[in-house]
């Protein structure tokens, strides 16, 4: 496969075998593919997203660890010490029109799901989780208005998080993005993503995942957010669903 795509590592503290199973068993997807939603206007919802991405024209390869997609995304699993290590090689930009103009995008999305995958892995096994998903155009970066400090994976952190006092540590940080552990939300996890206005993108875009686990008042936390979220962004991002 060619190089030009762009590479994303994570390695995951866990077997290959189990690594493999939560990419290719439907249930375990949900537990780190994106985010809880339903289909709107005929459009697909996270069911048929699942599907689509990861049981359509796919090839599987399980004793090689070789995952290849449909659009040309290709995952390698395999050991290493501590746990297994996952490296997604990008189609290069231009394999599919249709989608050029969201390239960019489908590679912060899977920066972001690749580490709510070793998340899951390593700290829910098996473990439905709840989300909210919110984003929005606008310069403003949500990590900035958040008053979090993008420090080193590990990092101990306590802060107000939309009225709620939070603390937890740093799970990753990438070029525009940050996620955080949040131990209120069942040891839960937060990612925050913004990309500054550019010739791409002149109004910037921003999003952010809640995962949360067991017996969190999800309608609360939503209240909550939603109303912090619209006030800052209150235009939506075309996300090319």
């Amino acid at each position: 496969m060619s190089e030009d795509g762009p590479r994303i590592v994570v390695t995951v503290a866990a077997p290959v075998e189990a690594v493999w199973d939560a990419m290719r068993n439907k249930d375990k997807i949900r537990h780190w593919h994106g985010w809880e939603y339903e289909g709107t206007e005929g459009g697909p919802g996270l069911e048929e997203e699942i599907d689509l991405i990861y049981f359509t024209q796919v090839t599987a390869d399980a004793a090689s660890g070789i995952l290849t997609l449909g659009n040309g995304d290709e995952f390698v699993v395999e050991a290493v010490e501590g746990g297994s290590r996952i490296a997604l090689t990008r189609a290069p930009y231009g394999a599919n029109p249709e989608w050029d103009a969201y390239y960019d995008d489908v590679t912060e999305g899977w920066i972001t799901f690749l580490h709510q995958l070793r998340f899951a892995m390593e700290f829910h096994p098996g473990e439905p989780r709840r989300t909210l998903f919110y984003s929005g155009a606008g310069a403003r970066s949500p990590i900035a208005e958040l008053g979090v400090d993008p420090q080193p994976d590990d990092t101990p952190y306590e802060l107000d998080l939309i009225g709620e006092p939070a603390k937890g540590q740093v799970w990753f940080t990438s070029e525009h993005q940050v996620g955080l552990t949040v131990d209120g939300w069942g040891n839960g996890l937060l990612v925050l993503s913004h990309i500054p206005p550019s010739e791409k993108k002149p109004d910037g875009a921003s999003m952010a995942i809640l995962s949360m686990y067991g017996d969190v008042d999800r309608d609360s936390l939503d209240a909550r957010w939603k109303a912090w979220w619209e006030e800052r962004y209150p235009t939506p991002l075309d996300l090319g669903g």
